[in-house]
């Protein structure tokens, strides 16, 4: 299930930056956990992956993960920025989610993904 989308920016073919609102309602945070949900890894690295082969590789797929790293947690209600970076010479992508606060981004989680044809 895909998050709520609520703008996206693409100034440059290589980058993209996605807002999105994590509504409590999202399947994901279904059973993880039940005192505090919270939104898993696994999520985050297939939107990542799914907006990177819809924007910015599409004829690319999933190689392996070269790094990640989960900072803070992203909970139910945040709006966080989805920062996405593709690498043609490398066939690397970078990623990060950055939680508001007001005008203030803090980041949540990041890492790089090979990616193949």
């Amino acid at each position: 299930m895909k998050p709520h989308e609520i703008e996206r920016h693409q100034a440059q073919p290589q980058h993209a930056e996605i807002v999105i609102q994590l509504e409590p309602e999202l399947f994901w945070f279904r059973g993880h956990f039940a005192i505090q949900p919270l939104l898993p890894g696994v999520a985050q690295l297939d939107w990542a992956m799914h907006y990177a082969t819809t924007l910015l590789a599409p004829e690319h797929r999933f190689h392996s993960i070269q790094s990640v790293k989960f900072q803070a947690p992203l909970l139910p209600d945040n709006v966080v920025t989805l920062v996405l970076d593709w690498h043609e010479e490398k066939q690397q992508l970078t990623f990060s989610y950055h939680r508001h606060e007001g005008e203030v981004r803090h980041l949540c989680s990041s890492g790089k993904i090979r990616l193949c044809r």
